[in-house]
């Protein structure tokens, strides 16, 4: 019998993950190293795969100890913590779970606008705490309908959530690269684009390229009654300017489940009651971790199988 292909897995894996690829492969937890740069020196070269998350991704110092490394499959759309030009400039093949989750994501984007615009939370407390009894009706909030909705960010996600937000009758923008040609209004300019837009909902991928590319100008210019919704990484938005714009005043809400320095979230934003906070759950159901799961291990069957995997990042298409 042939010996195992040995896999090194970095991240959190679900118990599933776990048990499809320990049919076919050993599994060694990174994790579980007690000396970590002591292992990678002594056995990196024993390792042909890697399997990981969107949040592990690949240190560069992994990679490195990693020499005949030929295929990483990552859970999760976005790959940011992945040096994927490195690793397609040395032949490794490194895949996503793109497509199986766009629903979810869109749902949860939209879940936070409502959320936000609604003032469900604080309606929430309210209920819960008695003050409709003591106090009366819950103060209004502001309607959802025929509102002006920027999207940063219109790949294949960006496009789901443009489609949730025409059954409210909004009016679409979006600011992206390049004219997508798909029916909605093109911004090329950001920050006029949320001076429009009575809600901006990031879905940008991460990385150095997008780094608070919404900016303090981009944020102020929604104004004091817009609302932002983040459901693409913390890094694209200056949490800092975020903090401050919401403490003036100067941006009427937000809906987050994504932040610059997960898990921590800064004080201020647990205490805004115009802030919905989920802790990074865009794609967090049963059904669709199931879906982005089994891609994971079919990359890796495929790769091993065929040669071939079914969804590599754009820079390591080539390579397959």
């Amino acid at each position: 019998m042939p010996e195992q292909e040995q896999i090194l897995q970095l991240g959190g894996m679900t118990e599933n993950i776990i048990a499809r690829l320990s049919e076919r492969f050993t599994l060694v937890k990174l994790s579980d190293q007690p000396d970590r740069a002591a292992f990678l020196a002594e056995r990196g070269g024993e390792f042909t795969a890697a399997v990981t998350d969107g949040h592990a991704g690949l240190p560069e110092d992994v990679m490195a100890a990693m020499p005949n490394l030929r295929v990483v499959s990552s859970l999760g759309v976005g790959y940011d913590a992945i040096d994927a030009d490195a690793a397609a400039a040395r032949g490794i093949v490194v895949t996503h779970t793109p497509d199986v989750l766009n629903d979810e994501v869109a749902d949860t984007a939209i879940m936070l606008w409502l959320a936000a615009s609604r003032r469900l939370v604080p309606a929430d407390h309210w209920a819960r705490s008695g003050r409709w009894e003591t106090d009366g009706a819950f103060p209004l909030a502001k309607s959802v309908q025929n509102r002006v909705v920027g999207i940063v960010g219109l790949g294949r996600i960006g496009q789901t959530i443009a489609r949730r937000a025409e059954a409210f009758n909004a009016t679409i923008l979006y600011h992206a690269r390049s004219d997508k040609d798909v029916g909605w209004e093109y911004c090329p300019d950001l920050e006029e684009m949320a001076g429009r837009a009575e809600v901006l909902i990031v879905i940008t991928p991460g990385g150095a390229a997008t780094r608070h590319l919404v900016s303090d100008p981009v944020i102020r210019a929604l104004g004091p009654d817009g609302i932002l919704v983040n459901v693409a990484r913390g890094s694209v938005v200056d949490e800092e300017a975020l903090v401050k714009a919401l403490e003036e005043g100067a941006l009427g809400g937000a809906g987050l489940d994504v932040f610059e320095d997960e898990p921590h979230i800064p004080e201020p934003l647990k205490r805004m009651e115009n802030v919905v906070l989920a802790p990074h759950i865009g794609s967090a159901s049963v059904e669709t971790r199931a879906a982005m799961g089994e891609l994971t291990c079919q990359n890796l069957f495929h790769f091993f199988d065929e040669g071939k995997v079914l969804t590599p990042v754009p820079e390591c298409q080539g390579l397959i």
